[in-house]
């Protein structure tokens, strides 16, 4: 794919998350999806603390009593939207991002529970006037962004005969112009297109019955092909925009246990990794009359991504390969470093340097450089559950950090 069609595609995908004028942006910054405006991870923040003090940034506010879950930051204009469960009910949650006040909440359906966590995995997707959240236990919901009015609901797993996965429905929804995307697991085309109006069916991936997985859908454009690249309980595939087509489909990377990682696209290249002992591999994307064809670029055990996510940046792939952060360069597979940082955990890109946080609550900032592992700080949160699962989110000169019920806001600008 060519840098003006790559350009494109993130344009399109940009504007799809803000109102016609792009107005969603302000100065709390824009981070409206599960990691970042393009899905990647990345940050386009500028001017941030170049290095930690020690205990960490400074804390601008706390927000409290959110419920259990591992919801991750959306956040367009001056709102904040974040999923949490309390009792019996999984709930979706408005702040104002000046103070983290909350300023309304909602209902989603019953919450999920297990011995790695309750509460939501997901995390919810703004585009223009509304929201979008799908809940651990299939019900995709639309509301109204500033006041929460309920506007459609549909539970994926009853409607498609699905059934919810071991650790609980993980996927973030996918909002693309006019079509809400998420896999169902249902048989008779699993992965499904909504219209993000109404919640009627746009259309079905007929021929690909795949049960669901813990990762999130991603867009490229090959050809003049737009495309979703998800990576689903048996294979990573690719299914054609404008009419749930499958285009291809790769199983080698998939384990049988949970595919947990996002897809890395550059121009026409998909970056994907999963843990149990499998690997990661670089696919390339190539035009084939009206769909696409895929070739294995190569495939590496060098990084093994249990979950946490992979960030590009500058050729250069950052991610945990089990317990050891690890830096690959894309186009070869070649290990340049490897370090056990923090710990195993979620990687954010912001500035040029890694915001990471550890299943176990610690914090760090790293040097992204495949020169080697250079730490410029960190400091600890003690978990409040199980573990911390969920992803960071740098944008406004902010960094965002759940911890169980509690949402804590850094100041990570330079001063």
């Amino acid at each position: 794919m060519s840098m003006a069609i790559q350009i494109g595609a993130r344009w399109l995908l940009l504007a799809s998350l803000t109102g016609a004028d792009g107005s969603a942006a302000g100065r709390f910054g824009y981070w409206p999806q599960f990691r970042g405006p393009n899905r990647d991870g990345v940050s386009s923040d500028r001017g941030l603390l170049a290095k930690w003090p020690e205990g960490g940034p400074r804390v601008e506010w706390k927000s409290g009593e959110l419920g259990e879950g591992y919801s991750s930051v959306a956040l367009a204009g001056d709102r904040i939207y974040i999923l949490g469960a309390s009792g019996e009910e999984e709930s979706i949650h408005a702040l104002n991002a000046a103070d983290g006040r909350k300023v309304w909440s909602k209902r989603i359906g019953s919450p999920f529970r297990n011995k790695w966590g309750d509460g939501p995995r997901s995390t919810p997707v703004v585009a223009g006037e509304r929201v979008y959240v799908l809940g651990s236990r299939g019900d995709l919901c639309c509301f109204a962004a500033a006041d929460g009015k309920p506007l459609w609901n549909v539970n994926v797993l009853e409607k498609f005969s699905g059934r919810n996965i071991k650790w609980g429905i993980s996927e973030s929804p996918l909002v693309d112009g006019d079509r809400v995307i998420c896999n169902t697991g249902g048989r008779g085309g699993s992965v499904v297109a909504f219209d993000a109006q109404t919640g009627s069916v746009a259309w079905r991936s007929v021929g690909l019955d795949e049960g669901c997985a813990y990762a999130s859908a991603v867009t490229v454009d090959v050809g003049g092909v737009r495309q979703y690249v998800h990576f689903l309980a048996g294979a990573a595939v690719g299914i054609r925009a404008v009419d749930g087509k499958p285009l291809w489909r790769y199983e080698k990377v998939a384990n049988d246990t949970a595919n947990c990682s996002n897809p890395v696209i550059s121009g026409d290249l998909v970056f994907l990794s999963s843990a149990y002992d499998t690997g990661s591999a670089l696919l390339k994307l190539l035009p084939d009359k009206d769909g696409t064809r895929v070739e294995e670029v190569y495939f590496t055990r060098e990084l093994m991504n249990h979950h946490g996510g992979v960030i590009l940046h500058e050729g250069y792939l950052y991610g945990c390969s089990n317990k050891m952060l690890t830096c690959l360069e894309l186009k070869t597979g070649k290990e340049m470093w490897t370090n056990r940082g923090v710990g195993k955990g979620a990687l954010t890109l912001a500035d040029g340097k890694l915001y990471c946080i550890s299943e176990r609550g610690d914090a760090g900032l790293i040097a992204a450089s495949p020169g080697g592992y250079e730490e410029l700080g960190r400091f600890r949160v003690e978990p409040s559950g199980p573990a911390t699962f969920a992803h960071l989110a740098v944008t406004g000169g902010r960094m965002y950090l759940r911890n169980g019920g509690e949402l804590i806001c850094y100041d990570v600008k330079r001063q």
